[in-house]
């Protein structure tokens, strides 16, 4: 659990805490559990050391005892005996000192202690780099002396460090800023902080410290450090392959909710779904979607609506137990809560939030999922909130995006050195949510006639969930419960009365509680008729799950084993693998559209090993952009394999330069082995130039498609576009043939179609559509309205050079108020820029004259594209974009001077 967030509710605004750990302090043989936090205000770091309840969630929860200044004279040195430092997996001793301060504290084995230690260290070397001539004031830390313990020390202790650092020498302090070399890799470097370190402080008399994050280039010193590294992990991978011998199951129940509220504020109480179960389940994990529908929400990811429904979720728990709330994810409006009764909080473990967004252009959090994994004793659980897309003939997209989700939802590990865990690398998985499948192939009137007969298994055939399942399309793997409850959607708000609207929706089994994993019983999975808010009904499941509960006696013993056993093999091995392959070639690679293929790895040695893809020399990561490794770092236990997927995926990104003939798909990946030797793979590609991150003065000089020109000419073009000069037999196009193509097609064909631009098209439309535009081959655009639609969003998206230049970004915002200045910075755009943009926005026009059709409005309008066309060099906060969006609304009211749609085209 992230005990942070308690701690970052005591401190003062513009103060934040970056990392907190238990420990236990060992002063005068007293051992005393405590929390220590690392505080950061500006560029001044403190150590602040709480007492605390058994469970640390929040502020109320802790009380600030002591405060201990980052300065030149403070110091963290290791302490541990020559026989703990033995023993892998004992806790790590270290003495903190400051001035005439010192505590003794016991930290816990593993890779957040390391972390901490390592954040510890890079603040104290801050220090030093960043006060060569001035002393770090600490003049933030006076307003705690009332609330701290040891509140008399601390006004003391903050003066005396100012004037003892007023009073070092220069020379002293070049010694103590050369001390950040402590994160340098090179050995030689690393000795010289030390002592370096050691002439500043005084105290320290021995090597005792170290750096917590080891040098991964001193191989041999890895293997000597027991608590850090390739031998941590090794412990690690074999727990892992022993853990029947040391765990046992015990079984906990789990209470999962799902609810659709519409947009609707909280208007009833949430109990009779929340406390429906006779006892009192250990864990909630409750999912909302459409939490709120506002433009606000959906342009900026803010909404009142939070608290409320949080209150009402709190006030609806259970009565018979105590819960705590673990942790909060939202993306738009959809949330996950976490509860726990509290005497389980202690066994909670590596929390991680993550959201993908599944909308238009596969960000916009409209649709899309949250997610929280975490431990629990020794299992790990991850849990889905999802709302997929909607209407009744779009089950290819929900497919679509359930894959994206599990692709793309990605949790960071505590330990640095693994691998991020997808959604499906857990124990246990939960997904719940608006999965928005719905009864395909009946009419609304037999929909209803087999409700009323309470026919549910007969209406279950024809649910495209259930169908989607069986031919083992998406949630492979998972389970169900048997469905004995009508349908949840749609009901005519406020009441159980189906809907009677124009629209008159078939009902349908939208909301949904699925589970993968082992030793899961459901209890019960049923809908809650009573509560009325919205036009979904919430739905609920009751699981009890088997969690694997360590036996201290019987771990100890495996651990042990586990030791001697590797101590055995350090001494005689060497670690090798083999590849399956090692020259790759990706043929035809287009924009927006994944090559994968695979290496094989095998642990042909006789120790387990280490492996890792690293940096070449002058280049900031393992490979080129275009280019992922998965998994890129790992381990192999001796004998085993591992299949390493290569994945080549050109995006908005890297398309500019590979159009453009000035990249190649060329690259070769280093496959490094801890205390082994490297291995070369080699990786080349050919790419299909596309209209797709191509320049619009460059798509402007382009007479035929862009695949049917050899390379040299587009790149040839692509110089010229960028020359002030044009040669008259070169006349640009006035706008891009692709743009008009796209724009055309949707003038013709979707001025009246509902949610354009929000409703997202299906991927396999979209490559049609970019292949027609990159070759030319049809007249009229394939695919849906909506696949034309985000087809021309992700053009725009990807152009090198958006349609406002960013060079006229700040004109733009310095005048958003003002209708005329923003007409005369268009008025100034290059030429292809200024057709481009006054085209968009005349068709835009076109489209809101149709608002009673396609329920479009600025408000809906002018967010999309006004960050596609003027977009920001940099990344935008909140006030930029709403700048943006003014300064685009301007041109979306007609004028006298417009032209229209139809009467323009690329000639």
């Amino acid at each position: 659990m992230d005990q942070s967030v308690a701690i970052q509710e005591t401190l003062a605004e513009g103060e934040s805490c970056s990392i907190a750990v238990e420990c236990v302090s060992l002063l005068n043989d007293v051992r005393d559990s405590k929390l220590i936090g690392l505080v950061r205000q500006d560029k001044e770091h403190a150590l602040f050391i709480y007492s605390h309840r058994r469970m640390a969630i929040t502020a109320d929860d802790v009380t600030l005892e002591q405060i201990i200044p980052i300065s030149y004279d403070f110091s963290v040195v290791e302490v541990s005996s020559p026989d703990e430092l033995a023993v892998v997996g004992a806790d790590t001793r270290v003495r903190v000192t400051f001035l005439e301060e010192e505590l003794e504290l016991k930290l816990p084995f593993g890779s957040h202690t390391r972390l901490f230690l390592s954040e510890v260290n890079r603040a104290w070397s801050d220090v030093c780099q960043q006060y060569p001539k001035e002393e770090p004031k600490f003049d933030w830390l006076t307003k705690y002396r009332k609330v701290s313990k040891g509140a008399r020390s601390l006004r003391k202790s903050i003066g005396a460090a100012t004037v003892k650092m007023s009073q070092m020498k220069k020379s002293e302090r070049a010694h103590a800023a050369n001390s950040s070399g402590l994160k340098k890799e090179d050995e030689s470097a690393r000795g010289d902080a030390l002592q370096s370190q050691e002439k500043v402080k005084g105290e320290v008399k021995d090597d005792l410290i170290r750096n917590s994050q080891p040098v991964l280039s001193n191989k041999a010193q890895m293997l000597g450090m027991p608590q850090f590294g390739l031998r941590d992990n090794l412990i690690k991978c074999e727990l892992l392959k022993n853990e029947d011998a040391y765990t046992y199951i015990e079984n906990y129940s789990f209470f999962l909710g799902t609810y659709n509220v519409n947009g609707q504020y909280p208007k009833e109480s949430l109990s009779p779904w929340l406390a429906s179960t006779t006892s009192p389940p250990d864990f909630y994990l409750i999912g909302f979607q459409e939490l709120d529908l506002s433009k606000e929400a959906f342009l900026f990811n803010d909404t009142p609506k939070e608290p409320e429904w949080m209150l009402a979720v709190y006030k609806g728990l259970h009565p018979d137990a105590k819960y705590a709330l673990v942790k909060l994810v939202r993306l738009v409006g959809i949330m996950l809560l976490f509860y726990v009764k509290a005497e389980h909080a202690p066994y909670i473990s590596e929390v991680e939030a993550e959201t993908v967004g599944t909308g238009v252009m596969g960000r916009m959090g409209n649709k899309g999922a949250v997610s929280i994994r975490f431990q629990f004793h020794n299992s790990d659980i991850c849990v889905v909130n999802s709302h997929l897309a909607a209407h009744t003939e779009e089950f290819e997209r929900r497919n679509q995006d359930f894959k994206d989700i599990c692709r793309r939802i990605q949790f960071r590990q505590e330990d640095p050195t693994l691998p991020p865990l997808t959604i499906l690398k857990h124990n246990v998985v939960l997904w719940l949510g608006d999965l928005n499948y719905r009864i395909s192939d009946l009419e609304v009137d037999h929909v209803k006639d087999l409700i009323a007969k309470k026919d549910f298994e007969t209406l279950h055939n024809y649910d495209q969930l259930k169908r989607q399942m069986d031919e083992e399309v998406v949630f492979v793997g998972f389970t169900e419960g048997e469905i004995d409850f009508q349908p949840t959607y749609k009901y005519d708000t406020g009441s159980d009365q189906w809907d009677t609207s124009e629209k008159c929706r078939v009902p349908a089994w939208c909301d949904r509680i699925l589970w993968r994993g082992k030793s899961i019983k459901q209890l019960h999975y049923q809908s809650h008729m009573t509560l009325k808010t919205s036009d979904h009904k919430p739905v609920s499941s009751l699981l009890d799950i088997g969690i694997k509960v360590v036996n201290e006696e019987s771990y100890k013993r495996t651990f042990e084993e586990i030791v001697r056993h590797i101590d055995r093999l350090e001494n005689d091995c060497i670690p090798s693998v083999s590849l399956s392959e090692r020259e790759f070639h990706f043929q035809d690679v287009k924009f927006m559209q994944h090559q994968a293929r695979t290496v094989t790895v095998h642990n042909d040695g006789q120790v387990p090993c280490q492996f890792e893809f690293i940096q070449k020399l002058d280049e900031p990561a393992y490979c080129k952009p275009w280019l992922t490794a998965h998994p890129a770092k790992g381990f192999l236990a001796q004998g085993a394999s591992v299949d390493i997927d290569l994945e080549v995926f050109v995006n908005r990104h890297t398309a500019p330069e590979l159009n453009a003939g000035l990249q190649q798909l060329e690259d070769i990946l280093v496959l490094h082995l801890e205390r082994g030797k490297d291995y070369f793979i080699s990786i080349t590609g050919s790419y299909l130039p596309s209209c797709f991150g191509s320049s619009l003065s460059a798509l402007c000089l382009l007479r035929e498609p862009i695949q049917d020109m050899p390379l040299e000419s587009i790149r040839k073009l692509s110089v010229k576009s960028n020359s002030p000069v044009i040669d008259s037999t070169d006349k640009p196009q006035e706008i891009p043939k692709e743009i008009w193509m796209m724009v055309d097609h949707l003038f013709r064909y979707a001025k009246k179609q509902e949610d354009l631009f929000q409703q997202p098209g299906l991927r396999s439309e979209f490559e049609e559509i970019r292949d027609c535009l990159d070759t030319g081959c049809l007249d009229t655009l394939p695919g849906s309205n909506h696949s034309v639609a985000e087809a021309l969003l992700l053009f725009l998206d990807a152009l090198p050079e958006p349609v406002i230049p960013f060079s006229f970004y700040q004109q733009c915002l310095d005048c958003c108020s003002d209708s005329i200045h923003c007409r005369q910075i268009i008025s100034m755009l290059p030429q292809c820029h200024k057709n481009v943009f006054n085209y968009l926005t005349a068709f835009l026009q076109e489209l809101l004259r149709h608002s009673a059709y396609n329920r479009l409005d600025v408000n809906v309008v002018a967010p999309i594209f006004a960050g596609l066309l003027l977009r920001s060099p940099d990344k935008q906060d909140i006030n930029e974009k709403r700048k943006v969006k003014e300064f685009f609304q301007h041109f979306l009211v007609q004028t006298s001077s417009d032209r229209d749609i139809h009467e323009k085209s690329p000639e």
